[in-house]
């Protein structure tokens, strides 16, 4: 791997959050990958830009980086969404397919059910502050203490729910006719043992929105084992496969 060129991997968060679960990342992707991880609007260091709600915004704001960034359409690279960023990240492969631009070399999706199943969370994204903290609560996924009109609620709630209205609009727009043909990539579905929002059985459903090869895999952790050690093992694991694949395919390509 040494003389290969590092695989670029761009990775996007969960609803509500910033970009501070892939900081750990590097420490255990492994040799070869070139990770960047992509913040959207409102939050962190952008805080005070507009979050986005709809597909267009999002894609004015991601695509370009995704197209033509370090790892774009010159060299192979990989897209890993977790929840939301699963949707982003598939919605990113799609336009970046309808424009007839190279899309990437992996397609990795953890932690979301595909756009044609129901999502507790983002299904009821217009509804009240009390039901959207009693659907966090039962997936175990509200800290201890939260309650309406305290610290999180205030700080944490008006970006978790643009968060989940643009997942409701990311779904919806992916229902919609493929224009061109059909989506032909590579997918690694990934799965939390202990996840009550996306088991593996849901995520499955993935395979029937491209032609390519999917792999499926478990690894420990709830809805958030994006904080854990064995995904961005195996996201790395994943990215040098491809980076050796482009690096074999590359002699082919020049006596050509």
């Amino acid at each position: 791997m040494s003389e290969e060129r590092p695989v670029r991997l761009h990775c996007f968060a969960h609803a509500g959050a910033g970009v501070s679960a892939y900081f750990g990342w590097p420490n255990h992707l492994g040799p070869g990958v070139e990770q960047s991880a992509h913040l959207l609007p409102g939050r962190e260091g952008r805080r005070r830009e507009p979050r986005l709600t709809d597909r267009q915004g999002l894609l004015d704001d991601l695509l370009h980086k995704v197209a033509t960034g370090p790892g774009g359409p010159h060299e192979p690279y990989v897209l890993y969404g977790h929840s939301l960023g699963a949707l982003v990240a598939y919605t990113l492969t799609r336009a970046l397919h309808e424009a007839g631009l190279p899309g990437p070399a992996l397609l990795a999706l953890g932690a979301s059910p595909p756009p044609d199943r129901s999502s507790s969370l983002s299904d009821a994204c217009r509804e009240s502050d009390e039901l959207l903290m009693s659907l966090l609560d039962e997936a175990d996924a509200l800290p201890e203490g939260a309650a309406v009109g305290g610290f999180w609620h205030r700080a944490v709630m008006p970006v978790l729910r643009d968060d989940l209205i643009l997942a409701d609009e990311l779904r919806k727009a992916a229902r919609e006719p493929l224009q061109g043909p059909p989506l032909d990539v590579p997918v690694l579905l990934v799965a939390g043992r202990d996840d009550p929002l996306a088991q593996l059985e849901a995520m499955a459903g993935w395979r029937s929105w491209t032609t390519g090869p999917v792999v499926a895999r478990t690894v420990p952790g709830d809805h958030f084992f994006v904080r854990g050690r064995e995904l961005p093992r195996l996201i790395g694991r994943a990215c040098r496969v491809v980076g050796r694949l482009a690096a074999d395919r590359a002699p082919a390509a020049a006596r050509g």
